[in-house]
């Protein structure tokens, strides 16, 4: 007889960590977790916390990752072409835009955000990158997006879209969420078409 046990049912450590790390974020500020507090509310204790993470700042590098391959994933691609490219890039840039955890740390931690916008490319940026790369190949080898180095056109486009994520508050007066949206998929297809 197969038994489930309650063990069989709890969240992964990982994620319970992540999680309590999320609502901190959100109930304190950034500035303000604490490798306490996120073992508090993932109830587990501190070295379980440490065993995993060595710090507050690699558990909020970890959870951005989380959160940014979450939005990859929840906007799968619907095939090869530019539009249902440059439509999957502004879907996930809205969900980014919209996501409350990573525009408060964007917000809130300027120097943990510049490191990932200016100084080196993170794990989540190089996933992106790469999925983009690979969907602008395809596009190139169906015709509809211009020749040159599919990497290189990624990288611009996710600076684009990283610009108008970062960008979305101060410009909401003359452009809101879908026209932010529409124009950000102009640009896009301007940049890439053939």
């Amino acid at each position: 007889m197969m038994s489930i046990s309650n063990d069989d049912m709890v969240e992964p450590v990982g994620d319970r960590i992540l999680d309590a790390a999320a609502s901190c974020v959100l109930s304190y500020g950034v500035d303000r977790v604490t490798l306490a507090e996120i073992a508090r509310r993932a109830g587990v204790s501190r070295p379980t916390v440490y065993r995993r993470f060595p710090d507050t700042r690699s558990i909020l590098a970890a959870l951005l990752t989380l959160r940014i391959t979450r939005a990859l994933d929840d906007v799968p691609s619907r095939g090869v072409g530019r539009e249902l490219l440059v439509e999957r890039v502004v879907s996930v840039a809205d969900l980014l835009r919209l996501d409350e955890v990573i525009m408060a740390v964007l917000h809130q931690a300027p120097d943990m955000a510049m490191v990932y916008l200016s100084e080196r490319l993170g794990t989540s940026q190089q996933i992106l990158l790469d999925t983009v790369a690979g969907e602008i190949k395809s596009a190139q080898d169906e015709g509809s997006v211009r020749p040159g180095d599919a990497r290189e056109l990624a990288a611009m486009s996710l600076l684009i879209a990283q610009s108008t994520i970062l960008s979305a508050d101060l410009i909401r007066p003359i452009l809101d969420t879908e026209p932010l949206a529409t124009e950000l998929a102009h640009a896009l297809n301007g940049y890439l078409k053939p």
